[in-house]
């Protein structure tokens, strides 16, 4: 009973820990790309260099501005020149171009209402804004965030249920010393907490093997991704980095869902 308890627990969290590590780096890189999303804000082209500049302390009184660079014709040309690497704007001017700004936003879901803000400001004539590629960044950001929650939920409430019904199956066993600690006057608290301290013990050495087990899967596959050419461009959160807390979570719900299962299967033992 006792190693079919750990292993509820284990396979249990095991999941629950692949799949957060799975969310973790989707989010991390959907947040990638919502830093690379950003919005462009051009500048009257019959402005010069510095009235274009003093339209910055304008653009960063609005609220959903995370960090904003200014950009001049020149810049513009240079990076053209730079991205393309084709004679084509050998014979341009740079004043052909508009001195801009480009911004970062803080919350990508108010592009549309942050990209009005900006065509209200003086001075800016234009503004880009890849508003469909950022609806499509929050939505999918908010159907992880969903998915994940629901799968966490429901595999804590199938731990405790399975958990639960192992250890009922161990006190079943134990019945009748119940019933003779009780008929000498065991109080309920001296006969609960045996069940207790086992539930607590099975479910931290659950806790502790399930992050094991995570830590050295992801070890695994991180490695296996990294080496393979075609996932060059994914950037993978280090294990480093969540190890405590994942283990802090992963303990913390192990002795809480054994906890809860011990007092759960001897309640009804405690009854007279």
């Amino acid at each position: 009973m006792s190693f079919a308890s750990v292993a509820v627990i284990t396979v249990c969290l095991f999941i629950m820990g692949c799949f957060s590590l799975i969310t973790l780096n989707i989010d991390n890189m959907i947040a990638e790309m919502q830093s690379q999303n950003r919005v462009i804000a051009y500048v009257n082209e019959d402005f010069s260099e510095e009235q274009a500049r003093a339209i910055e302390s304008d653009l960063q009184k609005l609220d959903n501005i995370e960090s904003l660079e200014f950009v001049t014709r020149e810049e513009a040309l240079e990076a053209f020149e730079s991205d393309y690497n084709d004679s084509l704007f050998e014979d341009i001017d740079s004043s052909v171009l508009r001195d801009r700004f480009v911004l970062s936003l803080t919350d990508l879901s108010l592009m549309k209402e942050t990209k009005t803000e900006l065509e209200q400001v003086d001075g800016i004539v234009k503004v880009t804004a890849h508003l469909e590629y950022a609806e499509k960044f929050v939505t999918l950001r908010n159907i992880v965030s969903i998915v994940s929650v629901i799968l966490v939920v429901t595999l804590i409430v199938v731990s405790l249920f399975i958990m639960t019904n192992t250890i009922k199956l161990a006190t079943f066993t134990r019945r009748e010393e119940i019933a003779i600690m009780r008929m000498v006057g065991a109080t309920n608290g001296f006969i609960r907490l045996p069940f207790v301290v086992e539930g607590l013990v099975l479910g931290a050495l659950g806790g502790a093997i399930a992050y094991g087990l995570v830590a050295l899967v992801y070890h695994l596959a991180t490695e296996k991704l990294l080496a393979a050419m075609a996932f060059g461009f994914v950037v993978l959160v280090p294990f480093s980095t969540v190890a405590l807390p994942l283990l802090g979570v992963f303990l913390g719900v192990g002795i809480l869902v054994g906890v809860l299962g011990g007092v759960s299967a001897i309640r009804n033992y405690l009854k007279v």
